[in-house]
């Protein structure tokens, strides 16, 4: 959506997404500072990723020695979960609820689901 049109945003993309396989996010961010103006409909977008990139870049693993070794590369799993714990209740309700209530709704299904309540409520701890 920064780009002007899909052929410079493809040859961005065809250099910025092996970088981020890599977890280069500092090449990544670089490469995202160096683009040509004349080439950016949308600074604001662009920004916005380079921030995106500066605030998760403790996150962003090298997925190519995730695959190496084996390792999951997909966020399926906690998809699942948030769909279980949820979005089921919110969504397929047709609910809202604020961010904090999200989150403690969020928290009390985990330990219902993981049958943690008990030793949750009577020790504070939960078993990781």
């Amino acid at each position: 959506m920064g780009m002007k049109g899909g052929d410079l945003r493809n040859k961005l993309l065809d250099r910025l997404l092996p970088l981020l396989w890599l977890g280069l996010t500092d090449r990544a961010i670089a490469l995202l500072c160096d683009i040509d103006s004349a080439d950016i409909k949308n600074r604001a977008v662009i920004e916005k990723l380079k921030e995106c990139l500066r605030r998760n870049k403790p996150y962003i693993p090298c997925y190519a020695i995730r695959k190496e070794l084996g390792l999951r590369n997909s966020s399926n799993r906690g998809e699942k979960a948030n769909d279980l714990i949820v979005s089921e209740r919110l969504k397929h309700k047709g609910m809202s609820q604020s961010e904090r209530g999200s989150v403690a709704l969020a928290s009390i299904s985990a330990l219902k689901r993981n049958n943690e309540c008990k030793r949750w409520f009577e020790k504070r701890e939960v078993e990781l």
